[in-house]
């Protein structure tokens, strides 16, 4: 075991600081059909409190913020702590708690984003003060956005700022939870709205109207039929649990009574792909399928039937590269030799094809993500912060500016 894995293994006690922070940031609910600039207020703030200026990146509507702040030398590239503020629905989830105030049991807290993934912008606002205590030589930029969890939207805002004039990072940390693992790939995330347009009939006269909630159900029979063709061998990724990619509806809307014929159905669904490849061959099957396969009989029926398929969102794959400082960065400051890969998407592949090398290393569990009772664990904050202490110590140290000076 080296040095630093002693270290980690002795840290079982997150600081206080870090707890009021957690709490702090999990009594405001962000999910992601709302605000969050009550949210983004209060950590501007308090940065404000501290004498660290930070800018606010509004998404069109003005409701929503990414925020940007830079601790240390602002004319030398640094490291991001990036970091989404938003959280996904508690709406029909059997909580035995309020999901919106933290609750410790067991060594856990719980509470909705302590996983995934406000957890980690509490540890990067709690050790504010130490950042603070002794010059860095090497500046900290915290990243936080606003929509991630509806298709990395907001983190676009924060690249476009960058790349406007605002202090420009060298790499970037994404602080989702992977168990304080190094993880240098991840799936791609192309989500997807189908709409299918029937016509309205008595249910009595199956003839003379389109069933949209009908086809919308043999759409969904093919998509199933093509999951089980991306199941091949040939097409897998052993790196990635499932090793497939995979294919999800997740919301069905439509129809008005039990005797119509539905006039409307709208499918929510997204692919995930271990292949960036695979992405537009799937939408264009579903596509295809739609058009050739079940839109002749719709429209025999009524000319104006039909189907819209339409991609809303991506989030690019997460993919490995030969020199990656970002990853050699987290590696040593885990004190790890490898690095994992991960199904879920994250916004590391936005900051990489925005030209800033990144890894994903964050506290938490991933599968505790998105559930009623979502936690974390007491010793993955604390290992958390301690992995922050460590960088802490990196932006410190003279050599690191030679470090980002090769990454450049």
């Amino acid at each position: 075991m080296t040095d630093i894995q002693t270290k980690t293994a002795q840290t079982k006690n997150p600081s206080q600081a870090a707890l009021d922070w957690i709490e702090r940031l999990i009594a405001f609910d962000t999910t992601s059909r709302l605000s969050n600039l009550a949210l983004i207020d209060d950590i501007a703030a308090y940065l404000a409190q501290h004498g660290v200026a930070s800018d606010k990146i509004y998404d069109p509507t003005g409701k929503k913020a990414n925020l940007y702040a830079t601790i240390g030398p602002r004319d030398v590239g640094g490291i991001v702590l990036s970091g989404h503020t938003d959280v996904v629905p508690v709406d029909g989830q059997p909580w035995t708690s309020d999901p919106f105030k933290v609750v410790q049991r067991g060594g856990r807290l719980y509470g909705r984003g302590t996983s995934d993934m406000k957890s980690f912008i509490a540890l990067c606002l709690a050790l504010l003060p130490e950042m603070l205590k002794q010059p860095l030589s090497v500046p900290l930029h915290f990243a936080f956005s606003y929509d991630e969890e509806v298709g990395c939207l907001g983190v676009h805002g924060i690249i476009d700022f960058v790349k406007q004039g605002g202090p420009a990072p060298r790499l970037a940390i994404i602080g989702e939870p992977t168990e304080m693992q190094v993880v240098n790939a991840h799936k791609s995330v192309c989500a997807c709205n189908t709409t299918v347009h029937g016509f309205e009939a008595h249910s009595s006269a199956t003839h003379q109207g389109v069933n949209a909630i009908q086809v919308a159900g043999e759409l969904i029979a093919e998509m199933n039929r093509i999951q089980r063709e991306y199941q091949k061998p040939e097409y897998c990724d052993p790196r990635f649990e499932p090793p497939y990619t995979t294919i999800t509806v997740g919301e069905i809307h439509g129809g008005t009574a039990r005797n119509i014929l539905a006039r409307e159905c709208r499918l929510v669904w997204d692919v995930r792909a271990v292949k960036p490849e695979h992405d537009q061959a799937i939408l264009e099957a579903v596509k295809r399928y739609g058009a050739e396969q079940l839109e002749p009989a719709m429209k025999r029926i009524h000319a104006q039937a039909g189907i819209e398929t339409q991609m809303v969102a991506y989030v690019p794959p997460f993919l490995p590269v030969g020199d990656n400082p970002a990853e050699s960065l987290a590696l040593k400051l885990a004190g790890q030799n490898s690095t994992q890969a991960v199904a879920y998407g994250t916004e590391a592949g936005i900051f990489h094809v925005g030209g800033i090398p990144a890894v994903v290393c964050g506290p938490g569990n991933i599968r505790e993500a998105h559930k009623p009772d979502e936690y974390i664990e007491l010793s993955q904050v604390a290992e958390g912060e301690a992995f922050l202490h460590r960088l802490i110590a990196f932006c410190r140290d003279g050599g690191s500016r030679s470090f980002l000076e090769q990454a450049a």
